[in-house]
Order: structure tokens, then sequence, then C-alpha cells
């Protein structure tokens, strides 16, 4: 299974923030906030990645991340020059999906919870389709709605419905087997002039092949678009790291803990930065996991 990272996009609802710099490029407390959607693609264990940003971020993009070797990851980059939709990502990408699975995660999305890597890697494993992952939320007409039966099969897919048929928000986070290239290739824009995401889940609904992964109790997802839920996630990273000693989206030691690196490549990238919290906690778990 190949991997993107959509990080496009304007930004116009972190105004002024964004004005200069792109949106995946700011802080979640104490790390780049495209670090934390990555995360999520290593902890699925997939280590080759494209990152899709604007022609501005893709540079600094590259120079944050560079070509994933670091990481033990291949790690490559397009330009998405204008916002055209989500599924675009899937025709800006095709070459680098080939003929692979893909996982697809938006940019400014952070999940945390006990058991998430093994929950992604067996969703990846049992892969029929596509695998979208629903959120509980309390506001369900501001998102896209799935609506499942009694298996857990999706049977509709809404956006922002004025009669929600459920509380379950699809996030920002999707599965697809290979098939999504030429569904996104065929859609019609919207009248926004956009591939609507919406319309590729409700093709793999047409075909009973579309799964809704619940993300319940114990998971927590936030959509960094706003001021507020930028400000609540940095607030809950702050507070997981602060009481349980430990990182959240910390790319180097997920690495380490995925077999990508062994512990003598994670000290060294901690003696990189070891001016840094960050630093000085990666050469301790480099010596506690070695």
């Amino acid at each position: 299974m190949k991997g993107i990272v959509l990080a496009g996009g304007n930004g116009t609802r972190l105004f002024p923030l964004t004005l200069a710099t792109s949106k995946q490029l700011l802080a979640i407390y104490n790390k780049p906030m495209v670090y934390y959607p990555l995360s999520v693609l290593m902890l699925a264990g997939i280590r080759e990645v494209l990152i899709v940003s604007t022609p501005s971020a893709v540079p600094v993009m590259r120079q944050l991340l560079g070509d994933g070797s670091a990481l033990g990851m291949e790690l490559s980059y397009a330009v998405q020059d204008e916002p055209r939709g989500i599924a675009e990502a899937f025709v800006i990408g095709a070459d680098h999906i080939g003929t692979d699975d893909v996982a697809l995660i938006l940019g400014d999305n952070v999940f945390h919870g006990a058991g998430f890597p093994d929950l992604l890697r067996q969703s990846r494993e049992t892969l029929d389709g596509c695998a979208l992952f629903g959120y509980p939320v309390s506001d369900p007409e501001r998102y896209g709605i799935g609506e499942v039966d009694a298996t857990g099969r999706l049977v509709s897919v809404e956006e922002k419905p004025r009669k929600p048929r459920s509380n379950n928000a699809i996030t920002g986070l999707y599965f697809y087997d290979n098939q999504v290239v030429d569904i996104a290739r065929g859609l019609t824009p919207s009248g926004r002039g956009e591939l609507e995401i919406t319309d590729v889940n409700r093709e793999y609904v047409r075909q009973g092949r579309a799964e809704l992964v619940w993300l319940g109790r114990g998971y927590t997802w936030f959509d960094c678009g706003t001021h507020d839920s930028l400000l609540a996630a940095s607030q809950y990273v702050q507070v997981i790291e602060k009481r349980q000693g430990v990182r959240v989206a910390c790319l180097e030691e997920i690495a380490l803990r995925m077999g990508f690196i062994d512990a003598d490549a994670c000290y060294r990238l901690g003696v990189q930065m070891r001016q840094s919290d960050y630093g000085q906690y990666l050469t301790e778990i480099a010596y506690a996991l070695d």
C-alpha cells in the first residue's frame, strides 16, 4: 500500500496565520502539523509516501522532511497548484500509486488513541474496496456523514446533510484499492470545479464495497482547519505528552518502533537536535529500545 498526504489548499479559515505559509507547516504544540498525518501512515506500516502541496510549500516540505531516507522511508512530492478537490490527489498521484492500494490522509488531521496502529494494520489487511474511518460528532450537519447497516457496510454517504441519518462523521483518512485511480479520473467536477471525495465514496457504496471503521471511545480526532481546533489539538497533545512522558507523532520514534530504522540511527537523529527537548527525547528512546 502506498500513502498520500494531501497538504494543499490556501488555509483561508486560518488567515492571517496562513497568509505567508502553508497550514500544514503551522505548529501543533511542538511539531509541524504535517508530522501528525505522516505519522498515521507510518503506523499503518506504509513506507512510500507522496506529499501533495502548493507550489510555494513543496520546497519547504522537502527541506523539512527530505527524501525520507533518515526515517527508513521514501518520500516524494507533487504540486497541486490550485485546490481542486480531495479526489484530485489520486489523479496527481497515479504514477506513485501504480498498481498498489493507497491510503490518503488530509494534512490537517490529527488522530490518536490506544490500539490505533493495530486498527490501521487490520483495516489495511482486510481491505475490500474502501475503508473509511468514522468518528462520532455532536454536530453531524457540518460533516460528511456515513450510514451503515448491521454488518458495518456503508449504505449511504451524505455531505453536510440537513437531516443527518447518523452522527458518524467521515474523517480525513481513507483506504482504497487500486480502482480509486480510475474512479477519480472518471469523476465529473462539481459546481465548484472540484473532484469530490464524496463522489468516490458513493461509487464504492454503490458497488457494496465500502466499510466504515469505527473510531469510538478512546480515540481522538481533530480537523485543524480553524483557530479553535488548532488550539484544541495543541492543548490535547501538550496534556498527553506532559502527563505520560511520551511524544505524539514523533516520526523518529515511530520509525524505530516500526523497524524502519535502528536505535543507532534514531540516536543520531536525536543528536542533530540535542539542544531541544525533542532531540533529548530521541536519544533517550534510542538507548531504552536498543
